[in-house]
């Protein structure tokens, strides 16, 4: 299924609508201008397996731009809509885009990239238009709004974050089936989270996210209505659940901090009782965040472990969660392994890297070192997490293993300290590290957001190093709480840890002091 069968079905329907604006697009108006886009796209020459770049903001063009590429046989990567010049013409030249397609809004970032990106051979502008730009919406007025001939289907070639280092493309081989296939795994969506044509899917992230840009496509795909906010904001995210009466979500852990963080009067004006399955992914929630948006919200949490490498899904259920805190779930399409730094599988129970098989295959485009570094001798796979399995198969995370912290020879992992201090009142968001000390190598710092930055002093620092020496051993307690007034976290809730801990160890030519 695609948009198109959905347009010939119920051409009137919204396909989306944007949340704040109101603007309503229709299945007919999506399918529409997706056929005029990827008719331009012939016409500049564009072949199967080429690739264009999308720089901007969550606006009513990004489906229609990404569904024109995706019936063109093209590969598509959405790039942040909060990097610099240089960071965007890094992924440009990276992903080989021959087209590049930003907005007005961009037009400071989009000046800049004229004199980069020496690549790319057409650049178009929505919403407005600047020197050097093509207007999209010109070049594709009068094309025909009908199918192309012969059309192939496309994907997405998204990079990750670049938590730690530079962002690496995720290059899958394209599809050998007709455009109007439905890809493996849909039965996520259907079987484990009952979505279809009644759905209404809140996506409050921005689009250029692996997550919220191929849950939206699904849910287009099932003829359902998506309600993207052009920007987070928490108490307009509950607000528009009751508005629309969405009945399943998608969120990160902060987008649920910061709503609890909400007067609990602000939180009671709205009525949440529409939504059915609220999902939430890309890093960990800390349990006593999720205790209470489950009490909040009821049972209708939902939580899942993947990456935009697509190797494997791993889920869990409300229900399955109460019974075992803290847990991301089970895998659901690989096979699951926890392996030692030996490369041994090890027992239920015994903390690893988290690998799969049998799951779905990958390469990190235009470096084959980042490639093989994913893959152990047997071909298994990772993202570079730690955690374990219980008896039962349900996996427990617990780092990212570039984040652990060695203290006096002691392996500290950051998230468990992280999910304690987040939960403190006086805390909006919390990053910790470790920073370097003569005598331990390294000593666990925390770089603290608090919720009013005007308090935060030595007071605060005290009540927080008593809070956490309260629930955590003292190897684990911070020796230092530094404060900011806002982490660099990105709108997909990935933190930028690597730039705070470089502000810590420069000078150092090493991690061993």
């Amino acid at each position: 299924m695609v948009p198109g069968d959905h347009a010939e079905k119920t051409p009137t329907k919204p396909a989306y609508i944007m949340a704040a604006s109101r603007q309503v697009i229709t299945y007919r108006e999506l399918e529409e201008d997706a056929n005029r886009i990827a008719h331009m796209f012939r016409r500049l020459g564009y072949q199967r397996g080429d690739s264009i770049a999308v720089f901007s903001e969550n606006h009513e063009f990004y489906f229609k731009i990404c569904w024109a590429a995706q019936r063109a046989g093209l590969y598509y990567t959405c790039i942040s809509s909060y990097l610099t010049a240089e960071e965007v013409d890094y992924i440009v030249g990276d992903c080989g885009a021959k087209g590049f397609i930003t907005s007005a809004a961009k037009s400071a970032v989009a000046s800049e990239l004229l004199k980069m990106m020496p690549g790319v051979r057409d650049r178009f502008m929505v919403q407005g238009t600047l020197d050097g730009y093509l207007s999209l919406e010109n070049e594709i007025a009068g094309l025909p709004a009908t199918m192309i001939e012969n059309p192939s289907a496309g994907a997405d070639m998204l990079y990750s974050s670049g938590t730690t280092g530079r962002p690496k493309g995720v290059r899958t081989a394209l599809p050998e089936e007709d455009y109007g296939y439905m890809p493996e795994g849909m039965d996520l969506f259907t079987k484990l989270y009952g979505a279809g044509e009644d759905t209404v899917y809140l996506s409050p992230a921005p689009l250029y996210h692996a997550a919220p840009l191929r849950f939206n496509m699904a849910m287009q795909r099932l003829g359902a209505t998506c309600v993207v906010m052009e920007k987070f904001d928490p108490e307009l995210a509950i607000e528009y659940i009751g508005r629309y009466q969405c009945t399943h979500s998608q969120w990160v852990p902060t987008m649920f901090v910061r709503m609890l963080k909400l007067p609990i009067e602000v939180r009671q004006k709205y009525d949440v009782s529409s939504m059915k399955v609220a999902i939430h992914a890309a890093a960990p929630c800390p349990t006593q965040v999720k205790y209470q948006m489950i009490d909040w919200w009821g049972p209708v949490i939902n939580e899942y472990y993947a990456g935009t490498e697509g190797n494997g899904f791993v889920a869990i259920n409300s229900e399955q969660w109460l019974a075992k805190p803290g847990s991301v779930g089970v895998c659901l399409n690989a096979v699951l392994h926890i392996v030692d730094d030996e490369g041994n599988e090890v027992p239920a129970g015994q903390e690893g890297t988290i690998y799969f098989s049998d799951g779905g295959d990958f390469e990190y485009y235009n470096d084959p070192e980042k490639t093989a570094e994913s893959k152990n001798d047997r071909g298994w796979t990772t993202l570079g997490d730690v955690g374990y399995v219980d008896e039962d198969g349900f996996l427990f995370l617990t780092d990212r293993k570039a984040y652990m912290i060695i203290s006096g020879g002691v392996n500290i992992y950051p998230q468990e300290i992280e999910n304690l201090m987040v939960t403190h009142p006086e805390v909006m968001d919390v990053a910790v590290i470790g920073a370097p000390n003569e005598e331990f190598g390294e000593e666990v710092t925390a770089i603290v957001q608090p919720v009013d930055f005007a308090a935060a002093d030595s007071e605060l620092r005290h009540r927080l190093l008593d809070f956490c020496r309260e629930h955590l051993s003292h190897i684990k307690c911070p020796r230092v709480i530094d404060f900011e007034r806002e982490l660099p976290r990105h709108e997909n809730g990935k933190l930028y840890k690597r730039l705070l801990r470089d502000r810590y160890w420069t000078g150092h030519n090493s991690r061993i002091v």
